[in-house]
């Protein structure tokens, strides 16, 4: 029964995020945390946390966390584990490879018309939002940002602005600048 429910769950999550991992993170953490208590919201800040420093999709790496904490928690064994995270994560990625697949089929004839050029006009603000959301839901007392990490965040922005770096640059500047101030 978990693994229908994970299955679901992470399948309507991916099937009505629209923008990535970090537009996915306040669906996520709504449904594992509020809607069916699967974890804490601080094992849901440390989840992201985790799924920040690895490789890959935010919410594709938290969704293969969550899977496998939420069986790991219930008592199952390790194989089982590891079957809930391969169940969340193939559930969360399952609508995008369906979705990208028919509008390859639909891009090239539609891709002029004013329906089909507003629908996508109509998602950049909701995309913004969702992402907005995911950064307010993790504004927590435990996360806590001081000043400087402001001053660094906004000295990125005018540099990436004024300069015209590029991101691996800004991702060195910003080391170096968090290094010398703490």
């Amino acid at each position: 029964m978990i693994f229908a429910e994970l299955f679901l769950t992470f399948f309507l999550i991916g099937m009505f995020t629209i923008g990535g991992g970090y537009a996915m993170l306040s669906l996520i953490q709504n449904e594992v945390v509020n809607v069916h208590g699967w974890i804490d919201d601080t094992t849901f800040t440390d989840i992201v946390a985790v799924s920040q420093m690895t490789p890959g999709p935010i919410g594709i790496n938290s969704a293969t966390y969550i899977g496998y904490e939420v069986l790991a928690e219930s008592g199952a064994s390790e194989f089982v584990s590891i079957l809930g995270s391969f169940t969340a994560t193939f559930a969360v990625v399952l609508p995008s490879f369906i979705i990208v697949l028919l509008l390859c089929k639909v891009y090239d004839r539609w891709k002029d018309h004013h329906i089909f050029k507003g629908v996508l006009s109509g998602l950049k603000p909701a995309t913004l939002g969702l992402i907005g959301t995911a950064a307010l839901s993790l504004a927590t007392p435990e996360n806590f940002i001081d000043w400087k990490s402001y001053i660094i965040c906004i000295a990125a922005f005018i540099t990436l602005y004024l300069k015209k770096l590029g991101p691996f640059a800004i991702i060195g500047l910003g080391a170096v600048a968090g290094l010398i101030l703490y």
